[in-house]
């Protein structure tokens, strides 16, 4: 499979990458800094610079064209409201429509979950950025693209064990990184696994086990 990852060399990403290459899949990083491209070197795989914001969607299809799958992973990480609707809201369109006119059907997105940060007095920066990531939601939700989206519930950097809780409706909770590069490896290579959306928290079901439960019941 060739999968070209929108986010590279973020903290998903990277892990993604490093999976995906690992079990001999050609994968496409794209990153906007000169200085990521090492990073996704590292994980084995193939740097190419790219901007969501600056590259309009011809230049992002023209990227993307020859791949089995995007996965879209990228975000603005607390740059503030301009950028968060710029790469994650305005990016993930673009990235969208790009993916369309590219032929590239199957696309993942790393979303989040709605319940992340409650409990707590969120800032508006915050509740600018759930109501941008929703609205990419539905954006994609209406294309036409063979999509899933994967909403992570919070993040952690520990090493992960490879078993998750995921399903249409969970409860909200923590999830390591790693296990949801490893939910997204495994849910590329599962094409009844289509047209869902899937929240993710660590569990006791391993990932395979997990990806396969749902594709029964997709």
């Amino acid at each position: 499979m060739k999968v070209f990852l929108i986010g590279a060399a973020g903290g998903i990403g990277r892990r993604l990458a490093g999976l995906l290459a690992e079990r001999g899949d050609e994968v496409t990083g794209m990153h906007r800094r000169p200085e990521q491209a090492q990073t996704i070197e590292a994980a084995g795989a193939t740097p190419v610079a790219g901007d969501l914001i600056a590259d309009d969607v011809d230049a992002l299809a023209e990227r993307m064209r020859g791949h089995d799958a995007v996965v879209f992973s990228a975000g603005a990480h607390g740059t503030g409201p301009d950028k968060t609707s710029a790469i994650d809201g305005e990016g993930l369109v673009k990235a969208a429509d790009a993916a369309a006119r590219a032929g590239v059907a199957r696309f993942a997105l790393v979303s989040v979950f709605p319940d992340a940060g409650r409990g707590g007095e969120a800032s508006e920066g915050f509740e600018h950025y759930m109501r941008v990531k929703k609205t990419a939601d539905v954006h994609l939700v209406q294309t036409e693209l063979d999509w899933l989206i994967v909403r992570p519930g919070t993040l952690r950097d520990e090493p992960g064990g490879g078993s998750v809780t995921a399903g249409l409706a969970i409860e909200y909770g923590d999830v390591r990184r790693d296990n949801v590069a490893a939910f997204l490896a495994e849910a590329l290579r599962t094409p009844a696994l289509s047209r869902v959306i899937v929240e993710l928290t660590d569990g006791p079901t391993p990932v395979a086990d997990a990806v396969a439960r749902l594709a029964r019941s997709a």
